[in-house]
């Protein structure tokens, strides 16, 4: 089960982040294999955030490793809870001494924005197979930033291009994504 989840996020990274350019900082990344997929077999709030400050504790020693996808292959599938995951996830970073060192992003099968359609194709910049909290490196993010003209423009591109290919074919290639091995 780990192998075909891990799979599966890795043809999205490659699928969709990298080949879309959602994120052009995840290239090198991918190429350098700093990414770090970890499959998580939690089911509550607390066992998650547990293994979130963990993998946060693993980045701290293992400085090879750019990144971290922590990877629910099993809980968090309603993406209310997940949000509370996020939350609690996010608080806990601060009450354990890693705020400005590390940050969150978040990605889930069922993301929806704030203020937005369920169907909305901008949904799925933040989509993926399986929810995932997505542990980032402050500093690095911080000087990729720096090299990079414009990132605000980031998300406004992100979105021009989810709606321009439309809900239908990133469903088709989240699907993909989650199959293929």
């Amino acid at each position: 089960m780990s192998e075909h989840v891990i799979n599966s996020m890795q043809n999205w990274v490659s699928k969709v982040i990298v080949k879309y350019n959602f994120c052009p900082f995840a290239r090198k990344e991918v190429e350098q294999q700093s990414i770090h997929y970890q499959v998580s077999s939690a089911l509550s709030h607390e066992d998650a955030v547990m293994e979130m400050l963990n993998e946060c504790f693993e980045l701290n020693c293992l400085v090879e490793r750019e990144t971290t996808l922590l990877i629910f292959s099993e809980g968090f599938t309603v993406f209310d809870d997940f949000l509370d995951l996020v939350d609690l996830a996010n608080a806990m970073l601060c009450a354990q001494g890693f705020e400005g060192k590390y940050q969150i992003a978040n990605f889930h099968p069922d993301y929806v924005f704030a203020d937005s359609e369920d169907t909305d194709p901008a949904n799925y910049t933040n989509r993926a197979p399986f929810p995932t909290l997505h542990l980032i490196r402050e500093e690095s993010m911080a000087m990729a930033l720096e090299q990079y003209d414009d990132p605000e423009s980031i998300p406004d591109n992100n979105i021009r291009l989810a709606r321009r290919k439309g809900e239908a074919f990133w469903q088709q290639l989240l699907s993909q994504c989650k199959t293929q091995k």
